[in-house]
């Protein structure tokens, strides 16, 4: 499987620091600003379905024109003495908004925990995508990011059930493949990635790879200082990812699960070399076994 790393040293003099984004979900307000100036840079088309009706998020999902999603998910949680560690004057005021601003729902005493977080391509380091494609669509950048050449896409749609966190999806008029490029034409001109920039709280941050998962392991200290002990770190750690390393990885408050994320990713195509090796194993063993058979059968 090809090296990140090697791939982006072919680039010579031309190579610069693996870039990517730390998303920092405990600082995300679901105000989506980074969904509408991802659009706007990229002019990717507009895609935002009719309420559901089962959340306020009107985007639901990454796809070939959804770059950047932001997801809402509502949560409910005990508003009272027992929910929350508080005074009992901060649990009353709790209480007291609740009830006036209509959180409670319809079982006693309970309320309302929103989680939002922006999610986008993972820029993996073994890049299942970039390994399958046939036409050389997906390939590395100087940044260590994966971009695909929309003009050299064939269609073939192999990179789709590739991608172990379902980002890849083909647009529907011409069934051309599209995501996140990290605004590669943005970083050539030494510019901030537009959803990175448009962010009016820092949930998303820009940066070099080693610099952001330092900055990420402090925050997640800090908010188990202050109480947050389920703040926990996602696609942060090269070693125990299942994919190499991520150029995208996330501060989440929860299981991975409960922001749609899988739990243990894998590079779909991390066996393939011990699957064709065994394969050819086979195909010699048989191979042989067949030839003993034919030469066995003229001696007789």
């Amino acid at each position: 499987m090809p090296n990140a790393a090697l791939e982006v040293r072919t680039y010579g003099p031309q190579a610069r620091p693996r870039v990517g984004f730390f998303t920092d979900t405990s600082l995300c307000i679901g105000c989506k600003a980074c969904e509408v100036a991802c659009k706007e840079w990229n002019r990717v088309p507009d895609d935002v379905a009719p309420w559901t009706g089962d959340s306020y998020d009107n985007t639901r999902a990454l796809g070939a024109d959804t770059w950047r999603h932001v997801a809402f998910v509502e949560q409910k949680v005990p508003v009272g003495a027992d929910g929350a560690a508080r005074s009992l004057m901060q649990t009353a005021a709790a209480e007291g908004l609740a009830a006036e601003a209509g959180l409670d729902t319809y079982q006693e005493g309970d309320g309302l925990r929103w989680l939002m977080a922006s999610d986008v391509c993972k820029h993996c380091t073994d890049a299942a995508c970039l390994d399958v494609c046939p036409t050389g669509a997906l390939f590395r950048t100087e940044f260590g990011t994966v971009v695909v050449q929309d003009d050299v896409c064939n269609g073939c749609g192999y990179c789709v059930p590739a991608c172990p966190f379902g980002v890849l999806d083909q647009r529907e008029d011409d069934g051309r493949v599209w995501k996140c490029t990290l605004c590669y034409d943005r970083l050539r001109d030494d510019l901030e990635p537009a959803c990175a920039q448009a962010c009016p709280t820092n949930s998303i941050q820009f940066g070099e790879l080693d610099e952001l998962r330092a900055r990420a392991q402090a925050r997640v200290e800090r908010l188990h200082a202050e109480g947050q002990e389920d703040a926990r770190l996602y696609l942060a750690d090269p070693d125990d990812d299942g994919i190499g390393g991520a150029g995208a990885f996330f501060l989440l408050l929860d299981e991975p699960e409960v922001y749609g994320l899988p739990p243990a990713p894998v590079a779909t195509t991390r066996d393939l070399g011990s699957i064709w090796a065994a394969t050819g194993a086979a195909a010699l063993a048989l191979g042989a076994g067949l030839a003993a058979a034919v030469l066995g059968g003229r001696r007789a």
